[in-house]
């Protein structure tokens, strides 16, 4: 099959109703553009139901993904097999009857439930040499230039070529439940800048946040910090910095975050979860990028703005690096409130001009 675009993939037997089970990573962003797969798959067979395996941590965002009928949710634990709890696992993939699964994850560990479930066809990439856990085994993931890619391509044909374009990752959250957290959460109906200073991996983290909430909250506009409850210190920090207008959103439940991005006028945060959230959203976003290229980590959707250190060009960037060992971490240092800040309300002026 030769696809120039994934508009052109054929759509096949519209009589096939069985279901499709799809095992994707479950950190928040690569959960995200996992939905990607999911339009694919909906593309190929819009008549077989996509169900996605996910962490409580990620359940949420199920809720906002068109074209998924359901969520299984299901604890893993990260540092070991737990071969009851895959047991228990595979006992509810058999309730439920799948009859194709893709597993997005190459590790040995992440295909034992569907090939205990006695899921007839198991796609996935060679991986951990998962011979007999994977049954339906593709080769040439290091052809792959990109993670998005390593997963996509899954969900077409054995053998077809790589299409220029993949369906970008939706979120739909109706407007009704936007305003209602708002009015939950004491929030007024202006603009409002929304901060996601979180990231995993340090060296990911932009180190500016509260010097720009500050200027925001000069500039008249209210922030919020959003992301997770390991973010809270930081996110008290910026607040403490920021002033009155700066509010602390961090905390436990992801429904949070994800309603915060779509009541945002902009989103500003590191390479990060939050971002693809937000981009998926369709909320203007300002990605900042250090140690990480953005080609192969900004989200399919396209971002407002792409920001990164020019000041100089670094021999070590992109490091790909979770803690900087060099150049003091100059990749995101030389990034200057001032310009974030600056960028962001050019990004405004150009929503408000349309």
């Amino acid at each position: 099959m030769n696809i120039d675009s994934i508009s052109d993939i054929e759509t096949q037997d519209t009589e096939d109703t069985r279901p499709i089970l799809v095992v994707p990573y479950v950190w928040i962003g690569d959960f995200v553009r996992g939905h990607t797969v999911v339009r694919v798959l909906r593309k190929r067979w819009p008549n077989r139901p996509v169900d996605l395996l996910t962490s409580r941590l990620c359940a949420p965002l199920v809720d906002y993904m068109p074209g998924v009928r359901a969520a299984v949710v299901f604890d893993l634990p990260r540092s070991r097999l737990a071969l009851a709890r895959q047991r228990a696992l595979a006992a509810e993939f058999r309730k439920r009857n799948y009859a194709t699964a893709l597993v997005l994850p190459r590790t040995w560990k992440a295909a034992i439930a569907p090939a205990l479930a006695g899921i007839p066809e198991r796609v996935g990439f060679f991986g951990e040499a998962r011979f007999g856990l994977i049954n339906a085994m593709r080769w040439g993931e290091k052809q792959q230039p990109r993670f998005i890619d390593k997963n996509a391509i899954l969900a077409l044909p054995d053998g077809t070529p790589r299409p220029p374009e993949w369906p970008v990752p939706q979120l739909r959250v109706p407007t009704d439940e936007v305003g209602r957290w708002r009015q939950a959460n004491g929030l007024g109906a202006g603009p409002a800048i929304a901060l996601g200073p979180g990231s995993v991996g340090v060296s990911k983290r932009w180190t500016y946040y509260p010097q720009a909430a500050r200027l925001f909250a000069e500039h008249g506009f209210d922030v919020w910090v959003v992301g997770g409850a390991g973010e809270k210190a930081l996110a008290q920090e910026i607040a403490a910095v920021g002033g009155p207008r700066v509010r602390d959103l961090t905390g436990t439940d992801l429904r949070n975050g994800v309603l915060a991005m779509a009541a945002a006028s902009v989103a500003v945060t590191n390479d990060s979860g939050l971002m693809h959230i937000a981009a998926a959203i369709g909320t203007p976003t300002m990605g900042i990028f250090g140690p990480t290229d953005p080609y192969l980590w900004a989200p399919l959707n396209g971002l407002a703005a792409t920001v990164r250190q020019t000041k100089s060009k670094l021999p070590c960037q992109p490091c790909q690096r979770t803690v900087c060992t060099m150049n003091d971490h100059r990749c995101m240092r030389d990034i200057a409130p001032e310009d974030v800040v600056g960028i962001a309300e050019r990004v405004l002026a150009q929503i408000s001009a349309r």
